[in-house]
């Protein structure tokens, strides 16, 4: 790239004009694709509720018939643009038919429904979401670091969190992402290196009911931009290599007010009793390709079988073992795909183990 082009992505606007730059965000129709487009407006907004709505052609995302193609954004969050930077934003919207009926794959919608009942709001759930991916070579579709075609030295072993040119594969992409989330305003509170090479994880949270959503939908777009302009792709397969490879999960920490007060392990305990009733439901709506991971081996439970344990990662849940010896905490729900769409996952959980009335 020449030297003028970087500076002229580098210009801050910001000490020229008021104006600002709007990236609006949506998810289109597969559920997982993250789509955007960005206006100008007059002044800096930090309200969600103060910005425009827009409209986009949702013939073109799967998401509306040619005859009636067009589809609504409703801005919902707000989070400062690491790209552009200034007073410039990335606004995470979702989308409505004209008449303001929610879009079948708008999941906020329903999401918003479930957080702000009473009963919900009392509780505060807290979500720490784990947000593993895999980064694949552009025109070959296959892990980076590995040889073409072929697979890397021991299976597994030196891969977890490890370090060294032949262990860890698209470090700088997973740092610039660390650094750009937190610019941006979003919870991010950790990563590492996954058991199978040139696979990462991020974690967002703890976060507050619908807010975990918009943060990980925040995230996931800003990794497609990182991984864009390093020209690597960006994989949320579930199982994106098979074989004794591991896949890749969402695994969603979880607690209510209950559970972080005195007494809350028996509230847990109850809690992972209800999820374990409707774990057909649960596993349907955790994401898509999600039989291939969850076999039982690579640190995952039968997508048939429900159990619980402490400290028991071949688990469906998993508590804690502090959970355990401080009779209050929280859980890890370990089933979600990584291509689950956390507004479902979160406000699913929260639903069942809150509202729902065996």
């Amino acid at each position: 790239m020449s030297l003028l082009l970087t500076d002229l992505l580098n210009l801050n606007i910001s000490d020229y004009t008021e104006k600002i730059i709007a990236e609006y965000i949506w998810i289109g129709g597969s559920g997982i694709d993250i789509r955007s487009k960005a206006r100008t407006l007059p002044a800096p907004v930090s309200d969600p509720s103060k910005l425009p709505k827009w409209n986009y052609d949702g013939s073109s995302t799967g998401q509306a018939p040619g005859k009636d193609s067009e589809v609504i954004l409703y801005p919902q969050a707000i989070f400062r643009d690491p790209f552009r930077r200034g007073n410039n934003i990335l606004v995470i919207c979702d989308t409505y038919t004209p008449d303001g009926e929610p879009l079948p794959t708008n999941k906020r919608a329903n999401a918003t429904k479930i957080f702000s009942h009473p009963d919900v709001v009392a509780e505060e759930p807290w979500f720490g979401l784990e947000q593993e991916y895999t980064l694949l070579q552009k025109d070959v579709k296959w892990p980076i670091g590995w040889p073409l075609g072929g697979y890397p030295g021991p299976q597994q072993g030196p891969y977890y969190c490890g370090a060294g040119a032949d262990k860890a594969f698209g470090r700088d992409i997973v740092d610039s992402h660390y650094k750009a989330c937190l610019y941006a305003g979003i919870d991010i509170s950790g990563i590492n290196g996954e058991v199978m090479p040139g696979q990462w994880e991020f974690q967002v949270g703890p976060t507050v009911g619908i807010s975990a959503g918009d943060q990980l939908w925040a995230a996931r777009y800003i990794l497609e931009r990182i991984t864009e302009i390093a020209g690597v792709v960006l994989s949320f397969d579930p199982k994106p290599i098979e074989g004794d490879w591991n896949g890749a999960g969402a695994h969603t920490n979880y607690s209510t007010k209950s559970m972080r007060s005195d007494g809350g392990y028996e509230v847990i305990k109850k809690a992972i009793e209800k999820l374990g009733l409707r774990h057909k439901e649960h596993i349907a709506a955790y994401g898509d390709g999600n039989e291939r991971r969850l076999t039982g081996r690579h640190e995952t439970a039968d997508i048939h079988r429900f159990i619980w344990g402490v400290a028991n990662r071949g688990a469906s849940i998993r508590v804690g073992r502090d959970t355990e010896k401080d009779e209050k905490g929280y859980f890890e729900d370990r089933r979600p795909a990584s291509n689950m769409d956390p507004y479902v996952v979160t406000s699913m959980i929260a639903e069942t183990t809150v509202l729902w009335k065996p």
